[in-house]
């Protein structure tokens, strides 16, 4: 199955690593550091096209972690989630 994670981007859910919501999350010196070290090596896709809510960090097939900044909320997210996993039993 896959996330649907806005602007007709989707992921498969196998390959999601984190959920994060990005007004919690950006208190934090670390992950700041870390969206800034993403940004500058390319990894971060922006899929909102407006002010992110949240961000995905997806495995990269075997490179390096991909961030997905996405207007849906990380709340939203994680409820789409639970949906796939209630349906797959």
């Amino acid at each position: 199955m896959y996330l649907h994670l806005g602007d007709k981007t989707v992921v498969p859910f196998s390959a999601v690593i984190g959920v994060f919501d990005l007004d919690n999350a950006s208190t934090s010196r670390n992950t700041r550091a870390y969206l800034e070290r993403a940004q500058k090596e390319g990894r971060v896709v922006d899929v909102c096209g407006e002010l992110p809510r949240s961000f995905v960090v997806c495995d990269g097939d075997g490179e390096s972690d991909i961030v997905y900044l996405t207007q849906i909320s990380a709340r939203t997210l994680m409820r789409r989630a639970e949906v796939f996993e209630i349906g797959d039993l």
